[in-house]
């Protein structure tokens, strides 16, 4: 069985370097697609990144292993901002940026004073569980159709669609050498089994000619990353800054799944409120340089997952690569040219690991799901999450895990306030089980 390396413990540099070489492969392809999309060098996003993240875990005195990368949740209203003009407009965006940074740590405040007990309160296990698998089911189309598996979302191309030989060929070779060094592998391999898996794909890739290597030998060896100052206009402010209520509950989504991970109740210690804080802070620095804001990654969960390799020393080795690289445009080619079939292979793993980590509570916590309030707080929590629900407010959009837990935490609330006022019809019931437990 292999040995979990724990959050503060030392690795050898050479063992070290690679596993952090891995965390950066499972993240870069995300972080670097934002700021594509945006229209903004990747050079500060990965400077800032890596900064936000030795940043993150200096707030959490080093107890919890998270990378910080580029946040999806901002594309649709960043989008609105931007509009036609993004080399004008993104000024606007990054002052709604540093404003979310703010309003991250606020919460954070507040949370230090009111404490964590509502956590129990309104993540009960049955929802907690339901949330850490609906982050990774949420994942999983979006790898599906990276790998080559999905028909394009416009019906005209999909009438015509067909899946690509060479496409699926390389995410299931990706995936195969992944899932099978997992159990094949033995020694120091097995814990790169991940890195293995994208190196071979990406060899693959290139033999079969799909990799661009003309932005590879176009770019330049060293480069320095474009800094873009702030501007401050409330109508950008308030169309971006909804979206941190998103952000903060993916937050505290992604913390509970690392609790789980880890074995640690990382939201008392080293607290919820620092989580947030780390983050809120790096947001705040990135959108004063040009960055995009920041959020915890689910590649980088999936890779902690797998490896079992905890170590905070492996995450911070991954920020300082990240930061070297953004001074060298040849070397982020290099990582930002992965082809999306590699990065729809391996992500497959990654995200459905994070679904069976949600389905690994309800074993652990043995939630009794006779009881109608357990079976219907993980029913809806999945249903909704899974269906494709919307509900829009603005330019702000509710949907996925987002919207899910919401729901799960509403109805927690609610089913919690039942039973308290000894309007449940289940109160009568749990008691002979409490008895039982104590006796």
């Amino acid at each position: 069985m292999q040995r979990e390396i724990q959050v503060n413990e030392k690795i050898p540099f050479g063992p070290g370097f690679l596993l952090s070489l891995q965390h950066l492969f499972a993240m870069f392809g995300s972080t670097v697609l934002v700021p594509n999309i945006f229209g903004v060098d990747p050079g500060m996003i990965l400077l800032m990144n890596g900064i936000g993240t030795l940043l993150y875990i200096l707030l959490c005195k080093g107890k919890i292993p998270a990378y910080l990368g580029s946040s999806f949740a901002f594309l649709a209203p960043v989008a609105l901002v931007l509009q036609d003009n993004p080399g004008e407009n993104y000024g606007k965006a990054l002052g709604a940026f540093i404003v979310t940074g703010v309003i991250f740590c606020l919460i954070a405040l507040i949370i230090k004073f009111a404490g964590t007990r509502w956590i129990d309160f309104v993540f009960p296990p049955a929802v907690m569980g339901a949330i850490i698998a609906m982050i990774g089911l949420e994942l999983v189309p979006v790898a599906a159709d990276m790998s080559g598996f999905l028909p394009p979302s416009d019906p005209i191309e999909a009438a015509t669609w067909s899946m690509d030989p060479t496409t699926i060929t390389i995410s299931l070779v990706t995936l195969g050498v992944t899932v099978f060094g997992s159990i094949l592998f033995r020694g120091f391999p097995k814990i790169i089994h991940i890195l293995i898996g994208i190196v071979t794909g990406y060899a693959l890739s290139f033999a079969m000619g799909i990799v661009e290597t003309e932005k590879i030998t176009g770019a330049s060896f060293f480069s320095k990353p474009t800094i873009i100052t702030p501007e401050w206009d409330l109508a950008a402010i308030l169309t971006i800054i909804p979206v941190s209520i998103v952000v903060i509950v993916e937050h505290i989504g992604h913390l509970l799944v690392t609790s789980n991970i880890v074995g640690k109740d990382l939201s008392k210690d080293p607290g919820l409120h620092r989580s947030l804080l780390g983050n809120g802070i790096s947001t705040i620095l990135s959108g004063f340089v040009g960055s995009t804001p920041n959020t915890t990654y689910g590649e980088n969960i999936g890779v902690m997952a797998l490896t079992k390799v905890y170590s905070v020393r492996v995450i911070g080795g991954a920020a300082v690569i990240a930061i070297f690289l953004s001074f060298s445009g040849t070397f982020s080619a290099v990582i930002a040219n992965i082809p999306r079939p590699v990065m729809g292979g391996v992500s497959m793993l990654l995200f459905g690991v994070i679904a069976a980590s949600g389905l690994r509570i309800f074993v652990e916590e043995r939630v009794d799901f006779s009881k109608a309030s357990n079976m219907i707080l993980a029913t809806l929590v999945l249903v909704v999450g899974i269906s494709g629900i919307t509900l829009k407010f603005g330019n702000v959009e509710l949907k996925g895990m987002a919207l899910a837990t919401l729901v799960g935490m509403v109805l927690a609330i609610l089913f919690k306030l039942f039973e308290i006022s000894g309007l449940s019809n289940e109160k009568v019931d749990e008691q002979p089980i409490v008895e039982k437990t104590q006796d």
